[in-house]
């Protein structure tokens, strides 16, 4: 009956333990999420800025034309390192393979951002992926994002690429996210031209001529559009860590209730054993008093 109990007692510690690290990872989850909600709120400002710039040298160099259809289509999918995240990487990998197995021959570069995206990607597709490391702070994004911009020039200089679609899972009230698609590159010819009419934002009343591009349109419009490149990135991959902890947070919710379940049985097994060795113990030495007591008599 002492074996039963120790064992009782040494599952019950195990439970306890890992009750405390699903605590920990839960409330780690549930900070990192404010930070990434922050980074997507400021971008606003920026965005700002970039599509008034976008907006003053479209109107001036015109709309970039836009690429034919049927070159070669290169993709970026956001995932995660870790897991603990659910079907996170699954819900994205699958939208993403939905939407490539579209253009069966056409598929070139897919770049993955996690290992678990990658070796989802890798099964799925015939062509061979690029991986990246998921950061681990608002800090790291940027890092990132410049490194994904780098190979898409890189891949589009050699003709590798025309056309550039994003995958990523963007968060959802009630702690849940969705997979979501952006078609990244070629700009949208309607877009620029809706972009391009769109009227200079001045202060009532006030008459003032239109701003100037220094050094040429053409060549600032490069580096609006390679801002905004920058920035929609940048929303993707602090939009899929958002959702990654907010997957976290409900799986370590899930398994915190489940502990709690598991604990309150390992205790009521545990009363139910003590108080049977117990019985027996004073059923032992009820019996052997009545024992020694039939011999006096």
């Amino acid at each position: 009956m002492s074996g039963s109990i120790q064992s009782l007692r040494h599952r019950i510690d195990g439970a306890g333990d890992l009750e405390g690290v699903v605590r920990a990872m839960k409330a780690l989850a549930a900070s990192s999420i404010g930070q990434y909600e922050k980074a997507v709120a400021a971008l606003d400002d920026y965005y700002r800025t970039i599509e008034l710039g976008l907006s003053l040298c479209l109107r001036h160099a015109g709309p970039a034309k836009e690429a034919k259809s049927g070159g070669p289509i290169g993709a970026v999918v956001f995932g995660s390192d870790q897991g603990l995240v659910g079907r996170f990487n699954e819900a994205v990998v699958d939208l993403a393979t939905e939407t490539l197995n579209k253009f069966p021959h056409r598929i070139k570069r897919l770049w993955a951002v996690g290992e678990r995206a990658n070796t989802l990607l890798a099964d799925a597709s015939p062509v061979p992926v690029d991986l990246f490391t998921v950061p681990v702070s608002v800090h790291g994004i940027t890092r990132l994002t410049g490194q994904i911009l780098v190979e898409i020039e890189s891949a589009r200089e050699r003709g590798e690429v025309v056309s550039v679609y994003v995958f990523h899972n963007r968060p959802k009230p009630g702690s849940t996210y969705e997979p979501v698609r952006r078609r990244l590159l070629p700009l949208d010819s309607k877009w620029q031209q809706k972009l391009a009419a769109k009227p200079w934002p001045r202060k009532s009343g006030a008459a003032k001529p239109m701003p100037e591009v220094i050094g040429g349109a053409a060549a600032a419009l490069k580096g609006f559009i390679r801002g905004y490149l920058f920035m929609l990135l940048f929303q993707a991959c602090a939009e899929s860590l958002n959702s990654e902890n907010a997957s976290r947070l409900a799986a370590m919710q899930r398994a915190e209730k489940n502990i709690k379940d598991i604990l309150e049985d390992l205790n009521r097994e545990f009363d139910n054993v003590r108080q049977a060795s117990i019985d027996e113990e004073l059923f032992d030495v009820v019996s052997g008093f009545e024992a020694l007591a039939g011999r006096k008599q």
